[in-house]
């Protein structure tokens, strides 16, 4: 059985007012991100996943580091880009606001495996980005969604790809269409990993309250029974208080 992951440090959870407070806060961090980036070594390599993350990156102004910037998916389905439905390229209206960011795009071909080993010889070949002693490689900003049953990217719980520590990019044919996801520990060797979580809805009152629970301070969690909790030891947590309401915060 894997080893149950020890609980995430309450300093490293940061409780906003409400879902608005949290989206200013994660454009923050990443406005802060790329400007040390690029004053320290002239380009700016973050991750982002779909959901809704991406409307928290719309700002409504346009960032003077945009240019110098080179985004990579934390995850995406093997689609055309410009399929409406289930791109997440599609629905990241924010990208309208960076002007000459480099977009790491899948190709839109069927076929996970060879859109896998495509997208990680595309990152393998980034001038500028770095490597983390372990040759894994080492993002400035990594931003994370976590789903109900603890997925990160489209690693799912009770799954392999969690496990996966040699491949940088993994192909998941967990649904159709298949997806292509960053390995956790891609994920986790980032310089910053944020995973943002906030609002509340008719069939969530209390918001991601019980799966935020599960994914920072639950006992007995492990990779495989709930992925999120994988992250535990380098993430930044930005909350609502719906989704913080059940943890234990010193």
């Amino acid at each position: 059985a894997l080893s149950a992951l020890a609980p995430a440090p309450s300093a490293k959870v940061r409780v906003f007012e409400d879902a608005a407070a949290v989206g200013a806060e994660v454009s923050r961090i990443v406005d802060e991100a790329a400007r040390k980036a690029i004053a320290e070594r002239g380009a700016f390599f973050i991750g982002v996943p779909g959901g809704s993350v991406l409307k928290m990156l719309v700002r409504g102004d346009v960032p003077d580091w945009s240019a110098k910037t080179t985004l990579a998916w934390v995850n995406h389905k093997c689609v055309d880009v410009d399929d409406a439905a289930l791109s997440t390229r599609a629905k990241a209206s924010f990208l309208d606001e960076w002007p000459g960011c480099t977009v790491l795009d899948v190709s839109g071909g069927a076929d996970a495996d060879a859109e896998a080993r495509a997208y990680e010889a595309r990152l393998r070949s980034l001038e500028g980005l770095r490597r983390t002693d372990d040759g894994l490689p080492q993002f400035d900003l990594m931003l994370v969604g976590v789903g109900d049953d603890g997925h990160v990217g489209s690693l799912y719980p009770n799954r392999d790809e969690v496990l996966e520590t040699e491949r940088w990019v993994l192909p998941v044919a967990m649904k159709q269409p298949p997806s292509i996801t960053l390995s956790l520990p891609v994920m986790a060797s980032a310089d910053a990993v944020v995973i943002a979580a906030c609002g509340v809805s008719d069939k969530y009152p209390q918001g991601k309250s019980d799966a935020m629970h599960r994914a920072v301070q639950a006992p007995r969690e492990s990779l495989q029974s709930f992925p999120a909790a994988g992250l535990r030891h380098v993430a930044t947590y930005c909350f609502d208080k719906a989704a913080a309401s059940k943890l234990t915060l010193d």
